[in-house]
This record gives structure tokens, sequence and C-alpha cells, in this order.
């Protein structure tokens, strides 16, 4: 019945082997693009998604120092922003102090109108508020799932924001400043 059908044992033979070349160029192809693109969108993904976040991250630290107490160590800023790292991967870099988080603060010179470092005799007070924050995110690498391969990790840029101090935690008319 198959030989009146015009097919014989040596259509099926073919049929057979064209089926197992088309499985082995499927395996093949999806193990050699589709798998590597596939991670390659994810990785560059969250790359994308830590980026935001980091620069982000930087701006709320400075928005937090312009509105809070002037301590020569920063050390209020610094504490705030180890405390409210985004959801990210590779948060905890930032939480156990990998990654340098740097405040510095200026003030403008009334002789030359520039800003240089700021100084102050005492921390937190109504006398010693600064004119400009700078807020510096530095030493952050991402490393993901390529670091099993034996890839480095991808170094990313230092952020850095500045702002002008709107209150810095003080209130001149009680004379006062709140941490």
């Amino acid at each position: 019945m198959a030989e009146r059908n015009g097919f014989g044992a040596g259509h099926w033979a073919r049929r057979a082997k064209q089926s197992g070349q088309s499985t082995v160029e499927f395996a093949l192809s999806y193990a050699g693009v589709v798998l590597p693109l596939t991670f390659g969108i994810i990785y560059i993904s969250q790359l994308l998604w830590v980026w935001h976040s980091v620069n982000d991250f930087t701006r709320q630290g400075a928005a937090y120092a312009a509105t809070h107490c002037w301590e020569s160590s920063a050390d209020n800023v610094v504490h705030y922003m180890r405390n409210n790292v985004p959801p990210m991967v590779n948060q905890n870099q930032f939480q156990s102090g990998q990654v340098q988080l740097n405040v510095t603060y200026a003030a403008k010179d009334p002789n030359t109108g520039q800003l240089a470092a700021f100084q102050c005799d005492s921390d937190c007070s109504t006398s010693c508020i600064p004119d400009t924050v700078t807020v510096q995110v530095a030493g952050y690498q991402f490393s993901n799932f390529v670091q099993y391969l034996g890839l480095p990790p991808v170094t990313i840029p230092d952020f850095q924001t500045s702002s002008p101090m709107e209150s810095a935690g003080c209130d001149p008319e009680q004379g006062a400043c709140l941490p």
C-alpha cells in the first residue's frame, strides 16, 4: 500500500534522517544563539536597572544631606544611605561598605565667589551651614551570574550629585538644629 501512494521505504528513511537533522540544528542554534542571547539580555537589563538605581540612590543621598545637619564626618548622611539602599542586585555591597560613599560640603568664598571646602568649629548648629553638598558613590563593581563563567565584574563609573543646602535641618528662628 505504501508503494501505491508513491511512498516507499526509502522515503520514510529520508524523512527520519531529516527529522534528526532538524533536531540537531535546533539544539545547536538554541545552545549557540538563543540561550546566550537570552542571558545577555537579562544581564544587560540588570546592569541598566542597577545603573538607574545607583544614580537615583546618589540623588537621594544628596537630598538627605541638603536637608539635615552638617557634620564634619558626614556620618549622618553615610548612615542614612547605607540603611536606605534601594532593592537591587549587589545591594549588600552598599550596605557592607565595599562601595565608597563620599560626602563633601562647600561654602562660597566671599572674596572670590568660588566654592571652597567647608570648615566649621562645631557640628550641627545654625552658625555652621554650608552652601552646597556633593555626594559621590564610587568603587561599585557589578557582578552577577557572569562571575561563574569566569568573566570579571563590570566597574560602574562613579556617580556624583551636588545640591544646594536647603535647611540643613536648622531653624534659625529657634536657633536649633535637628540631626
